[in-house]
Order: structure tokens, then sequence, then C-alpha cells
């Protein structure tokens, strides 16, 4: 950490020149011997992904930014309001595996002590300089590999482990959960002897029935989008809960929050009829189809399915708070009278339970990507191919 870069001269000059590219400022010569252009462009280019990912942190004063690839992994502020939200309040958090701080800062919000554990020297000493700066005095950064700071601790002496185990090994990417680092699976049991809850935060790539099987006592399961992406998976597993876990999908967009909350027996059991197209088309968002949701967010809404592996959904009245996309439905083609009386030349195309796929359909029927209309080509309910027509609401 070039604390030189903290200095009063150099900030007013990043503040400056912000707005610019970070590669123009990089091959530029730095007016300050003591910061080099490189080091420069890396602070403009943290602010730029900060403004979009954390507006706190970049509309704060002398915030100092880490290497990129630790802003890439770090959570939003949005999705870290969430994780806020599952603490109780006054409670003593570790954070294990540390990184920029941005989950641990709103946790703290709610906790007494959030202990911030980071093996990155560099890193553990951005973090603190960057609490001081945004006021987070209970948060305390040590520069202490996370696992064996918990082992270290008396049983009972943590409220909530929060763990976010890295899905890269030796620069190569992993989908297994016990492959990640460190491997939650292997320190489950000696986390719930130093606490009762573990909040653990895994890729949105995970396969959620196997993480639900090698993880014990989970009691709730968050999917959870951000502005159509789905961002990652977040589950509270606490040692004195037995009982079948609670999976909420949510869906942030727009400074809205929206979210459909299921067991997977309800899903099982949940009784979802069929209909052909009606007024208005539902798509749901990707943290519904993650999640699995699909006779859930029917019941929760009063949709009928298309098919029943077809996920979209219609009714003849309109739900406006449904997690997903809503269009109003302007006609419906077999897909025989599509061929013969297709006169769209340019549309967003899905396909959804079809055999053609999205490309193969634009060549196909030579509609180009984009505009105003959308075109379905589902099977429906009796088995039939066929085109839906809508406009997005």
């Amino acid at each position: 950490m070039n604390r030189n870069i903290l200095n009063k001269e150099v900030q007013e000059f990043i503040k400056a020149i912000r707005q610019l590219e970070p590669s123009a400022v990089a091959f530029k010569k730095s007016p300050f011997p003591e910061v080099s252009s490189s080091e420069l462009a890396a602070q403009i280019d943290g602010w730029q992904r900060a403004c979009k990912k954390l507006p706190t942190w970049a509309f704060s004063s002398n915030i100092y930014y880490p290497d990129k690839i630790n802003l890439e992994q770090c959570s939003s502020e949005h999705t870290a309001l969430v994780k806020q939200s599952l603490i109780q309040n006054g409670s003593k958090v570790v954070d294990v595996t540390g990184g920029f701080s941005v989950d641990s800062c709103y946790i703290a919000q709610e906790a007494e002590i959030v202990v911030h554990c980071e093996l990155n020297e560099k890193l553990s000493h951005i973090v603190k300089h960057n609490a001081e700066q945004l006021g987070v005095r209970n948060l305390v950064p040590l520069h202490t590999d996370g696992v064996k700071f918990v082992e270290d601790q008396e049983d009972d002496s943590i409220d909530y482990i929060y763990i976010d185990p890295s899905r890269r090994v030796n620069h190569a990417k992993v989908f297994l959960l016990e492959d990640c680092e460190p491997n939650i699976v292997e320190l489950q049991d000696m986390f719930f002897r130093k606490s009762r809850y573990i909040l653990c935060k895994l890729s949105p790539l995970m396969d959620i029935n196997s993480a639900l099987q090698k993880l014990k006592h989970v009691k709730l399961l968050y999917v959870i989008s951000l502005d159509g992406d789905c961002k990652e998976l977040l589950f509270l597993q606490d040692r004195n809960y037995d009982g079948e876990t609670k999976i909420t999908a949510i869906r942030l967009f727009s400074n809205e929050l929206q979210n459909v909350s299921f067991t997977l027996e309800e899903e099982k059991t949940a009784l979802v009829k069929t209909s052909e197209p009606l007024k208005y088309l539902y798509d749901p968002d990707v943290a519904v189809t993650k999640a699995g949701a699909f006779k859930s967010i029917a019941k929760e809404f009063g949709l009928f399915k298309l098919h029943t592996h077809t996920h979209l959904y219609t009714s003849n009245t309109i739900e406006n708070d449904f997690l997903g996309r809503i269009f109003e439905i302007q006609n419906v083609y077999s897909l025989g009278e599509f061929k013969k009386s297709n006169t769209i030349t340019k549309a967003n195309v899905a396909a959804k339970n079809f055999p053609i796929k999205v490309d193969d359909i634009r060549k196909k029927f030579k509609i180009k990507d984009g505009g105003n209309d959308f075109l379905y080509f589902v099977t429906d309910y009796a088995e039939n191919h066929i085109v839906i027509h809508c406009s997005k609401i």
C-alpha cells in the first residue's frame, strides 16, 4: 500500500481526472515522483468500478482502491445489505475470508464487532484505512489466516462465522463445494464448535441440491440476482436447526427488492394448471429459475404455466410484482402460421422448451436482433410448437 497516494495533492489530482480512461493515464508520465502512473490509473479504475458497485466507497473521501481482482470478487453494496439483514444485533462475527470488506462493513452495522481476517497483508492495510474513512469503528482487520484464527478461539465464543470460499484454486475454476478454499464441508464441524451460525456465500454456478446435501443444518438459502444477473447463493446454517431449508429467490433491481420463498417439499407438491397464452406473458428472473421455484412462483401470483417444462407463465390480469419481465401478448401463431405470415424482421428472440436454438431461429426466419418486438418460440400445454409475439411492459 503506497500511502503517498493518500497525500492531499495526489487525491485532488485523481479526483480531477477520474473520468478519464485509466489506460490513457497509465501511459502518461506521473506528476508525482512517489506515485507511478500505473498506480494513478489503478485508483481511477477502482473509483470507476466503485461508482456502479460501491457508491458509498466511491463518494467518500480518501478511499484507497485495491488491485482490480479484489474489486471484481467483492460483493456489491446491494447484496451486502441482504447479509446484514441476517445478523442479529450485537453479535460477534468473524469474516474468515476477508477480501475488500464490503460484506464486513455492512455486517458491522448490526454486529457488536466484526473480525476481518485477510491473508494478503497489503489488502488488510487497505481495509483498515478504508474502515477508518467510512467510520466503521467496530471492524477489526487482522492480517492472519481466518481458519486458524477461528480454530484458536474458545468454543461458543463467536456468534457468526462468515465465509466466502474461493472458487479459484491454483488459477483454475472449481465447481465442487469441497474443492473450494477453504473447504467449508470439511471445516463446518469445527466452525459449529466455535459459533452457532455459519453464513456462507457461494457462486451461483454451484449446484444447490448438492450444496444442501453437503452443508449441515441449513436454515435459510437465498438466491440473489442483481439487475438480471444471478450474483450469489447465501446459505445460513444454524447448528440448532434440523428442519427443512427455506429457500428465497431475491431479485434486486432499480433499488427495489422482490422475493418469493418456498421449501423443496412445497415446490414438489404445488399444484399449477397449464393454459394457452392469455393476455399477459411472464418470464421469470434468473434468481427464480436458479432457485428452482418453477411452480412456487406460479402459485405465489396465481398464474398458469404454458407447459409443465416451459417455464413461462400467463394470466388475463396483470401481476405487477412478478419477479421477472412482464409482456403484453399481441399475437400467438402456430409454427406453420408464423412461417407463412411473418413480417417481423427485427426482434428480441427467446426459445423455451423448443427444439431449435435462438441463433438457428434467427437464420431460419431472417430476424435481426433488437427492437421493441419480442418473439418467444415455445412448446405449449398441448405439445404444439408456437410463437408468441409480445411487447414488454
